[in-house]
């Protein structure tokens, strides 16, 4: 049994993962291979990266089959950090899951997203009232490969206890909601109607991770997050084990580099930890 399958890794404090899917989209725009995802994922890792995301999805679109094999033999030279894998099991997720695990590098973890196959991102949590039971078979077969799972949730206390009953070991709450208030905040018209709405969403946020923690679930967060609200979400939601970040990220390597806009997020990271300010940089 892989020891990282659980809610208690033993790391302390937030880890990062960085999703490299917008990486792939920008090599596949030509034949060139460039830029490497491979070498992306390692300038991350080298810059302080806790782990490394994917989602590949059926239309490979972005992450394609080789980039799945290719990050998990490059993690064989970092056995402290993560591999995420991100997807719908019920596609093409599990057959990657099958095939890392009979090579003898399973992922660390992986996060079940309810996407169809041609959806333009992840906008919703699983219903697992609906598909709980469908989900149950997967979720046990993951287990028993050494494989944690977390469930990409809406930020509903009373679905925790039904994720938990799946067979669940963490789940991931999608924080657009979240980001969308903490950036309306910011306009003009805020102090009408930014602080209430950022107030709401961060109470929804924190009572949805106090009942997942509660029923012996980790709690992961991501989708949207960035260097402006990351710290504020740490900071209001305690117990927060790992955020995915993938394109706010990548968008600011743009600007500063990968290796200094991890180093940037890592300090968001530790200062919601400290409970002081954002330091800023990039």
């Amino acid at each position: 049994m892989n020891p990282l399958v659980g809610p208690d890794t033993g790391r302390s404090g937030t880890a990062l993962s960085v999703n490299v899917n917008k990486v792939a989209l920008l090599r596949n725009t030509r034949h060139l291979g460039i830029p490497s995802v491979v070498h992306a994922a390692t300038l991350c890792l080298q810059a302080g990266a806790d782990g490394i995301t994917v989602h590949p999805r059926p239309d490979e679109r972005h992450i394609r089959a080789h980039d799945v094999h290719d990050i998990a033999g490059l993690l064989k030279d970092w056995p402290q950090a993560e591999y995420n894998i991100e997807g719908n099991p019920f596609h093409n997720l599990m057959d990657f899951v099958r095939e890392l695990a009979g090579k003898g590098i399973p992922p660390q973890q992986v996060t079940f997203v309810p996407d169809t196959e041609g959806q333009f991102t992840s906008d919703h949590g699983w219903d697992l009232a609906l598909d709980g039971e469908r989900l149950r078979p997967l979720i046990a077969e993951c287990t028993a490969l050494g494989v944690r799972v977390s469930l990409f949730m809406d930020p509903l206390p009373e679905a925790m206890a039904l994720a938990r009953a799946a067979g669940a070991q963490r789940v991931e709450l999608y924080t657009e909601p979240y980001a969308a208030a903490h950036a309306a905040a910011q306009v003009a018209d805020a102090a009408v109607h930014g602080p209430a709405s950022l107030s709401d969403q961060l109470a929804r946020f924190a009572a949805a991770a106090a009942a997942a923690q509660a029923h012996g679930l980790g709690v992961n967060a991501g989708h949207d997050l960035n260097r402006d609200n990351l710290a504020d979400f740490l900071r209001a939601v305690p117990g927060v084990l790992e955020v995915s970040i993938g394109h706010a990220l990548v968008a600011d390597a743009l600007e500063f580099g990968l290796p200094e806009t991890v180093r940037a997020y890592q300090r968001c990271i530790r200062a919601a930890e400290s409970g002081a300010g954002w330091p800023g940089g990039g």
